[in-house]
């Protein structure tokens, strides 16, 4: 990886020690009932997570709901994050829409001391892969963060647009929101040796032990943004090769979530928040176009929670 700067080799480093070592957090974006961003409880809540010490925190991406924040809150968001963080793991700031709305975003993550970027997917628009590729190029042409891509709704990549991307100087890793595994090989084997991988599929950990056959063990996990203890029993079995602790936890917990999460669309992130406010954690509601679930659907995670809390011997405030 000699094409790389001594501080983006840093980075790279750095990420891939902490995805050998833990999950990917990507925390939730506090509001407050009003809508405003409640930067005292996104602290609060933080903190709490970062306490578990996950492999690194992506701040302001998908589940931090980045395309509801204006820039003064994108702004705040991450540089909570670099403080709370203390450099204890790397800080990765999501960006996006297209490259030159994403490099405005990019230089507020440089100032406010992000480590590096998560691309997210452009806004509405396909493209032809050279056009992903140079949206990239310009992206990276235009901030000294190293920058991860992010596969998923529109974009796609070949194994020639790999080689490609693998080569623009401070691009460094791919996320993977796709779930397509024969692709995701071919991909990795096109990848030069440091390219940084992994799964960043919705609720990652039912495809985890997919991913990790071909390559890629390391994941995001939605889960730890509300029940860090969960999510960290899952790594340690994963981690570990203890089957029955992940089916028990896949039966149990993973799947019936997925099945309610699947019910409407942007519950990817509604219920990660619904399930976070179960546990008394400060981050409100979601902003729209997203919504808040129903009571029917909130009785039904409650009981999903519950059952998984209670399989690694945790629990969750009562209220009166």
């Amino acid at each position: 990886m000699e094409r790389f700067s001594a501080e983006t080799e840093g980075a790279a480093r750095r990420l891939r020690e902490g995805m050998a070592g833990g999950v990917l957090s990507f925390p939730l974006t506090s509001f407050r009932d009003d809508g405003r961003l409640d930067l005292a409880a996104y602290r609060t809540y933080l903190t709490a997570q970062l306490a578990t010490a996950p492999g690194a925190v992506f701040p302001a991406c998908g589940t931090g709901e980045f395309g509801a924040l204006d820039e003064d809150e994108y702004r705040a968001v991450v540089a909570a994050t670099v403080e709370v963080a203390d450099g204890r793991m790397p800080v990765v700031a999501g960006t996006g829409y297209g490259w030159a709305q994403a490099l405005r975003f990019a230089r507020i993550a440089e100032e406010a001391g992000a480590d590096a970027l998560l691309v997210l997917p452009h806004y509405l628009v396909a493209a032809p892969q050279d056009g992903l590729v140079e949206q990239l190029r310009r992206i990276a042409g235009g901030t000294r963060l190293p920058l991860i891509a992010y596969q998923r709704g529109q974009v796609t990549f070949t194994a020639e647009s790999l080689r490609r991307i693998a080569e623009i100087p401070g691009v460094i890793g791919l996320k993977d929101g796709h779930g397509d595994l024969d692709r995701l090989q071919r991909l990795t084997l096109a990848a030069p040796d440091g390219f940084l991988f992994f799964n960043g599929a919705a609720t990652a950990e039912i495809q985890a032990r997919a991913y990790a056959t071909v390559g890629v063990p390391a994941y995001s996990s939605a889960v730890h943004a509300f029940a860090p203890e969960i999510a960290d029993a899952f790594f340690a079995a994963l981690r570990d090769g203890d089957g029955a602790t992940l089916t028990t936890l896949l039966r149990e917990f993973y799947v019936p979530l997925v099945e309610l999460r699947d019910r409407a669309p942007g519950y990817a992130v509604s219920l990660v928040k619904a399930a976070a406010r179960l546990r008394g954690l400060p981050v409100g509601p979601v902003r729209a176009p997203l919504t808040d679930l129903g009571p029917a659907d909130l009785a039904d995670l409650e009981i999903v929670l519950d059952a998984g809390l209670a399989l690694v011997g945790a629990a969750r405030p009562r209220t009166a």
